[in-house]
């Protein structure tokens, strides 16, 4: 899975975090050891044969990268879960009525290219912990599948209760579209890619060019993760052997109704075969066809069964302790198995990760010593649905919440400018050191070059000059999709998430042309930006290593949650606007000279203005919160230059490595308490697209008023439980100066 964001950027330090001159020169050597063809090398080794969880070639790639470490004078080993993992055993789709079409299901081996015809090797089209099921029913085309899709539909009088629903990728996780067409009562789902979100629409198709082929499929997990990622069957625990398991039948994180992924030349029958209502503008695809919703008449058969299998998974860790508090954890982390060859996703990004290894491996050999611990993990069964993150933070929750001060992650990369999502009390910190990296064709920071990307592509004036006047360029929240889910969201760690891409797009995302020679050809041909994001994840991994005092800030932290407030507030603001003006037009009959008598479309009903929200705890905590960073911040910037007594620095990091666990909860989100933060955490209904305050935004989102309240009240107690630790920081500080 590749879920980078939005544009980084850099600041610059307090000089409390700065660094002396010898640490100077360590960041200067390092710099200078990533090598463009070790990752070509490690790529082509890595991505010569399919991979995925339980293959005989994951384990191959899990233990060879384990001697390479090991090599390097490193202390790795291996961790092994055991994970449900649905393989097909019968696929087929069928076009019934009003004629016959059997769907292929399968994409062709490419002359040029070696590696796409490991037929016997490959995982076939499909999406891992759809249901077994056997149903025929009308087609219903639903667009996206989406929210907003079938309040389009509500509004044409078109109903998907006992159809099966085709629906294109793309505007949300895969993942919601089963999701939400079994709550509207549909009995299947097929799921197409369509040119115009990544195929011929935008270029010349591959092997001539990076874009999806019309028998290109996307493969990719379906499991419910917004109720939780990880095994379905050791939901909250590590996946171990002795691990307690629930049956396949009592888990909550598989499919309702079977779901099938299918090429849109398989698709493009099934889409003539209906009728109906034209669809609107933007649910239309780049198809020669005119593109109809339906019901009908086309009618489908889809059939599906598994083997519901338990698999070994392999982690690889590698542990550097640190020489001076050894305690204090900063875990590095990117995925190595992939769907089929997976020389973009992940590989690009496993390889990276592998050069800066080696690089802190160098500067260890040349007398360098981390003051922290470094954890770097090479995660297993990422793609089903973060498998092997999900199980080893479970399985050492305890002392990860007790001792980890990050965790960095990356998941595939690219040619391009560099994004970064993660903790907004990191954004100081991490705006520092994109400031310090070289874009490798412009020559100029890569942070300089987000930012001027991001003055180029601001979509208001307000935006542009944020972009040009800002210290710090503004990074992402983070949903899920990588493996940064555990660590933030479910224990509260402060995480990252980087990688580089924006100028290499292409259409081989989960197909058995994500491999060697698509990446070698189209994206980033030359490694450049590899080496970049070895350099990137690298000098973060020192810096914050070798840091006196922690290199956490809060004012960033307080300035964005107040405006997260302010878009929640617009929010409830809008809704409100919205249903007084559609109670406004039913009541002057709009609705009801449309409706034709002959059709059982049903006008919609005066609905209940939204009520007022109590958003004052929240408004207050957060200038509780902005009070607090302000005199945290005053106290490192009294201190610069100074030396801090060591045993201040111990307390103060301590409670810092903390401070995130304070915006978790111990009982979770509504409806998913695996899920812990009250800041950021996936949307229910968007899969991977973060929703901030989600417990308040949900709610307004979902009309529940009085969950909203209550939301309102944890959130604020959260903020004001982090402005207090940070107080007690800034006090030690504060005596330390005296």
């Amino acid at each position: 899975m590749n879920v980078l964001r939005l544009v980084i950027p850099v600041v610059v330090l307090n000089l409390a975090f700065s660094q002396s001159s010898s640490k100077e020169d360590w960041e200067a050597k390092f710099s200078a050891i990533p090598n463009a063809e070790k990752h070509r090398e490690y790529m082509q080794r890595l991505s010569a044969k399919p991979h995925h969880l339980g293959s005989p070639y994951g384990k191959d790639n899990a233990e060879w990268m384990l001697g390479l470490f090991k090599s390097w004078g490193l202390d790795a080993k291996l961790e092994e879960f055991e994970v449900l993992f649905p393989t097909p055993k019968e696929r087929l789709v069928e076009l019934l009525e009003p004629m016959k079409f059997t769907a292929k299901l399968q994409e062709p081996a490419v002359d040029v290219d070696p590696t796409s015809g490991q037929l016997v090797e490959q995982l076939p089209t499909y999406n891992a912990y759809s249901i077994d099921g056997d149903v025929t029913a009308p087609l219903v085309y639903v667009n996206y599948g989406i929210p907003d899709d079938y309040d389009q539909l509500e509004r044409l009088g078109v109903s998907v209760k006992g159809c099966i629903v085709l629906a294109r990728y793309g505007a949300s996780w895969r993942g919601i579209k089963p999701k939400l067409a079994a709550e509207k009562g549909a009995v299947g789902c097929i799921i197409y890619s369509d040119p115009k979100d990544d195929g011929f629409y935008h270029g010349d198709v591959f092997p001539e060019g990076p874009w999806r082929p019309k028998d290109g499929v996307q493969r990719g997990s379906v499991m419910d993760m917004p109720l939780h990622p990880g095994d379905p069957l050791t939901p909250g625990i590590g996946a171990t052997t002795k691990a307690k398991r629930l049956s396949v039948k009592e888990a909550k994180t598989l499919t309702r109704i079977p779901v099938l992924p299918i090429s849109y030349a398989d698709a493009e029958p099934l889409l003539r075969s209906l009728k109906g209502p034209a669809a609107l503008e933007n649910w239309r695809g780049a198809l020669p066809l005119t593109y109809k919703v339906g019901p009908g008449p086309g009618k489908a058969r889809l059939k599906l069964s598994f083997d519901w299998d338990i698999k070994k998974i392999y982690n690889v860790i590698v542990t550097v302790r640190g020489a001076r508090y050894p305690d204090e954890w900063i875990i590095r982390g990117n995925h190595h198995d992939g769907w089929v060859n997976g020389a973009q996703d992940p590989i690009s990004g496993m390889v990276a990760q592998m050069e800066e290894m080696r690089g802190i491996a160098e500067l260890l050999k040349q007398g360098w010593r981390s003051k922290r611990t470094l954890i770097y993990c090479a995660w297993d069964a990422e793609e089903q649905g973060l498998l092997g993150s999900t199980e080893w933070a479970e399985a050492h929750a305890d002392e990860l919440k007790q001792k980890t001060v990050l965790y960095i992650n990356s998941d595939s990369n690219g040619r391009g400018f560099l994004f970064v999502g993660g903790s907004h009390s990191l954004e100081k910190f991490i705006n520092g050191v994109a400031k310090d990296i070289e874009d490798p064709e412009k020559k100029i920071s890569v942070w300089k070059r987000s930012q001027l990307w991001r003055i180029g592509n601001s979509r208001t004036p307000e935006d542009r000059a944020d972009a040009r006047t800002r210290a710090d360029i503004r990074i992402s929240a983070l949903g899920s999709g990588s493996d940064y889910t555990a660590f933030l969201d479910h224990l509260g760690i402060a995480s990252l998430n980087i990688g580089y891409g924006g100028e290499d797009g292409g259409g081989i995302y989960h197909s058995i042309y994500d491999d060697f020679y698509w990446y070698t050809n189209f994206s980033d041909t030359d490694f450049s930006y590899g080496r970049a994001l070895s350099q990137t994840g690298g000098i973060a991994v020192i810096r914050i290593s070798d840091a006196e005092l922690l290199p956490y800030d809060f004012t960033n932290s307080a300035e964005t949650i107040r405006r997260y407030l302010g878009e929640v507030k617009k929010l409830l603001s809008s809704m409100q606007d919205q249903v007084k003006e559609r109670n406004k037009q039913i009541a002057e009959g709009v609705f009801s000279a449309i409706a034709d008598p002959k059709d059982p479309y049903v006008p919609p009903s005066v609905e209940e203005i939204p009520p007022f929200i109590n958003f004052a705890p929240i408004e207050n905590a957060v200038e509780v919160l902005a009070r607090s960073a302000e005199r945290y911040d005053k106290a490192v910037k009294e201190g610069a230059g100074k030396s801090w007594p060591d045993a201040t620095l111990r307390s103060v990091n301590q409670k810092l490595i903390q401070t995130e666990r304070k915006l978790t909860h111990q009982n979770g989100l509504p409806i998913r308490p695996w899920f812990k933060h009250l800041i950021y955490a996936p949307g229910f209904y968007t899969g991977y697209g973060v929703k901030t305050l989600p417990g308040v935004r949900e709610a307004i989102e979902q009309k529940r008023w009085k969950e909203a309240e209550g939301e309102a009240v944890r959130i604020a107690q959260a903020l004001e439980s982090q402005a207090a630790l940070i107080d007690a920081a800034a006090k030690e500080l504060e005596n330390s100066l005296r």
